[in-house]
């Protein structure tokens, strides 16, 4: 660990001291030993989702359920994640295996946004819901500030259809070529096909709306790096 931890805590808690055996673990990637963050993270994890949700559903009262996910979706992706975890320099204090120092996973995306959720659950069980839950509206504020002032999020499936219509070309189709688990656990895959230009991307999800979803992203993604003609 190349900083005091003490720092890190002094800026998430205003000095308030929190338990260095949680500390630690919360800052201790698996590739440091077999003590590490994984189980602070799956906690975290669900703190903040429901933190999370629990300030979108209160801002945005006219809001559905697929706006509020689709928001809720953007604060806390490992990207968004990260950020945060750059401006609290989390990189600093992390321990990590000497692979993964060789490597830089200081900087990675997903051991910042994995360090974060479970520094997040080191906060909730050692200082209950409503601290935890304060740090985290003032490490979000300036996210949800700005997710806030976007206008309604389009899912993939109508941003899609509007870049084709844009671009007058026909729209996607849609179709699942597969269909795999138990009845109350089934995985949808569907493939969205553009036949103008022969282009396909899979995509799959737990019901056949998500599958859609995740294949018109995928396309978005691929048209996106494309120039358009």
């Amino acid at each position: 660990m190349n900083a005091d931890p003490r720092q890190l805590t002094a800026t998430l808690l205003d000095n308030a001291p929190l338990r260095e055996d949680l500390l630690d673990q919360a800052l201790t990637h698996r590739s440091a030993g077999p003590v590490n963050n994984e189980r602070l993270e799956f906690l975290g994890d669900a703190m903040l989702g429901l933190v999370i949700a629990e300030v979108l559903w209160q801002r945005f009262p006219d809001a559905d359920e697929g706006e509020l996910s689709r928001r809720r979706a953007s604060l806390v992706k490992k990207e968004s994640l990260a950020r945060v975890a750059r401006e609290l320099r989390l990189g600093d204090y992390l321990q990590l295996g000497s692979g993964e120092v060789r490597t830089g996973g200081h900087t990675r995306d997903s051991i910042l946004a994995d360090a974060l959720e479970a520094v997040i659950g080191a906060v909730y069980v050692d200082k209950g819901f409503a601290e935890a839950r304060g740090m985290l509206l003032r490490l979000f504020s300036k996210p949800l500030d700005k997710v806030a002032g976007q206008q309604a999020l389009k899912d993939p499936k109508t941003q899609l259809q509007e870049m084709l219509q844009s671009m007058r070309r026909p729209l996607p189709e849609y179709e699942v070529v597969d269909v795999s688990g138990e009845q109350h656990a089934q995985r949808f895959a569907v493939c969205c096909r553009l036949r103008h230009e022969e282009r396909t991307t899979r995509g799959a999800g737990s019901s056949r709306r998500r599958a859609e979803q995740d294949a018109a992203e995928r396309m978005l993604a691929e048209l996106s790096n494309k120039p358009h003609g």
